[in-house]
Parts: structure tokens; sequence; C-alpha cells
């Protein structure tokens, strides 16, 4: 781990700190699986560390004292038992023609993050990949089975490349402690068999082809073509719902029965945890436009669409993704 800053004036501490805002939401996004309550970690940390800036002596460089800042801010979060899952973690799939929606409290899921929150600009095209697959939703929600503080060595250690010995100091332990903890992350990890997808950006020719056909199935709403898109395991599911589904079949009974409200939708491209993901409006019920319904994140593998993830709290995701209040006409012919 490099130092990348030396201690800052005082007056000079918000810009200091300011360049470290994006990784450092990305660290607690990881550790808490939530991106509201992630940038509020953030802010908490940067709290503590204006009130505590006269205790700082520089030992460190000012990006590991952030670091351990926020650790704590996480830690103490996690400790009164907050785990975030997908509707997978939490029952079985069910078939269409008897698929019950059943809403949990909010606090459960796991949340959605945009790229932009979370994900540092580098000229590394392996840095790039290496941040995009540890921000995936199956790799986060994988996290979540973690205890809080191995949860912090294996980000630490696997994600941001931490020396051993770093960690030991942030976390006030030891080398071999870190080491134990990181090798029984890794044994719970891999018990998750968490399945690999491909990144967003930058698109290769077959990707964006996938995302193209997927579009005009959609918006035609052709669920025969959309079916053929989809991996032979794909997943359907729609936080806050419990709900989801698995398999092409089902997919496509769902949206002609339950979801045929969703017929005449647009979509608008986004993505979402490095990931392709659209804003999904429906018709307006008055005629007029078309209004907010889904935030899609798609999960991509081998040239299929293996996950179809609907965030139907549109209140919240759609001003955090800077998508529109609202399709109107104008915007529907451009």
């Amino acid at each position: 781990m490099s130092d990348l800053a030396t201690t800052p004036p005082e007056a000079d501490l918000d810009a200091a700190m300011d360049r470290y805002r994006v990784e450092l939401t990305g660290y607690c996004y990881r550790m808490l699986g939530s991106s509201f309550d992630a940038e509020d970690a953030v802010q908490d940390t940067y709290i503590r560390a204006w009130r505590g800036f006269d205790k700082f002596e520089g030992r460190s460089s000012l990006r590991s004292w952030l670091y351990r800042i926020a650790t704590n801010v996480c830690l103490d979060l996690l400790s009164a038992g907050n785990k975030r899952a997908r509707p997978m973690d939490l029952t079985a799939p069910q078939h269409q023609a008897s698929a019950v929606l059943g809403e949990r409290p909010e606090v459960t899921w796991l949340e959605p993050v945009p790229d932009g929150r979370v994900l540092p600009q580098t000229a590394d095209p392996a840095e790039m990949a290496l941040a995009k697959e540890s921000v995936r939703l199956a790799f986060v929600a994988a996290l979540q089975h973690l205890p809080a503080r191995q949860r912090a060595v294996l980000i630490l250690r696997e994600v941001l490349a931490w020396k051993a010995d770093e960690v030991a100091q942030l976390l006030d332990s030891t080398v071999a402690s870190v080491n134990s903890a990181l090798q029984r992350a890794r044994a719970t990890l891999a018990d998750q068999r968490i399945r690999e997808t491909e990144a967003a950006d930058p698109l290769d020719t077959d990707q964006a082809k996938l995302l193209e056909q997927y579009l005009a199935a959609f918006e035609a709403y052709d669920i025969s073509r959309l079916t053929t898109l989809l991996h032979e395991d794909a997943v359907l599911s729609m936080p806050p719902f419990d709900l989801w589904l698995q398999g092409p079949a089902d997919i496509a009974a769902w949206h002609l029965n339950q979801g045929i409200g969703c017929k005449g939708s647009r979509l608008v491209p986004t993505t979402a945890n490095g990931m392709p993901a659209f804003g999904q409006y429906r018709p307006d019920p008055s005629g007029k436009g078309h209004t907010p319904w889904a935030l899609q994140v798609l999960e991509v593998s081998q040239g299929r669409i293996v996950g179809l993830n609907a965030f139907l709290d549109t209140a919240r995701w759609f001003p955090l993704f800077g998508l529109p209040e609202k399709l109107d006409e104008t915007d529907e012919a451009q």
C-alpha cells in the first residue's frame, strides 16, 4: 500500500480528505452492502477525522489514518448485527403459477450503487477490472456471510492489496491473526460459489450486441426473443420483495402474467456495481409519457444474461443514479 499523501495543514484537510472520498465509499460499500450507509459512513469518518485531527501526528499517511477511522465506523455499524441479503439468500425460488410477492423491511436488502460513487478512475485496466469485480452484487452479497473483522481483512488484503502488517496495524492486531482471518474468509467465500460475471465498461462487441438485443426485446415486449438471451438458470429478483424466479420459462411466464404491466416500458442505460443497468420506465396511467418503475441491474456471463435484478424503490435509486424523474414524449422520440 503506497502512502499517497503527507500530513496536510489543517486548513487544507477538507481538500486532502476529499481525494479519498470515492475509494473510501467503495470500501464502506463493500463492508456494509448499502450505498446510502456507505456514504453516511464516509461522512462520519470525515467528522471523526476533523475532531481528532489535533491527535494525528503523521505517524501514518492520511490515507491510512482515514481507512482506520472508516473501518471503525463500519465495525460499529455492523456490531448491531446488520446483514444485507439478496432474495436468493432468504427463500427458495418460486414458480410463476404460484408466485407470491412478500415484502420485507428495506434494511434487509443489498443495495445497488453507481459506479462513479465507488470506483476510482485508473488508467490500469487490470486494476479497474479488479475494482469492478469487487463491487459486483454477487461478491458483495457473499461478503455479508463473513464476520465483520474477517470482511475488513479480506477487502483490505485481497481487493485493496494492503500488506498483512499494514492491516494488522490498522486493526490493532497481529500478522498471524490477520493471516488466519484471511484464510477463514477465503474458505467461506469459496463455499458461496460466487458466479463470475462480466464487467459493463468497456463493453466488448458481443456484450454490446447482447445489451442492444435485450433493450430492443424488452421495449418491444417480445418475451420469446428476450428469453433467448437468458442462461438456462438465469434468475429474476425484485427487491423489496423476497420473490425470485429461476429459468427462462418461469421468467417469461412472469412477464406475460403478473408482470404484464411492464409492456410498453422504455429503458435508459446506465451502470451499477460494475455491471450494465437500465432505468425502466412504465407507461404512465394518464397516457402521457413514462414513469419510473425499476432499476434493472443485469448480470452477464459467457454471452448470456444470468441475472435480472429489478430494484423497485425508484424514489431512492433514480435520483442516486441521475436518472430522469419522468420520460415525456420528447425524451422517447430521441
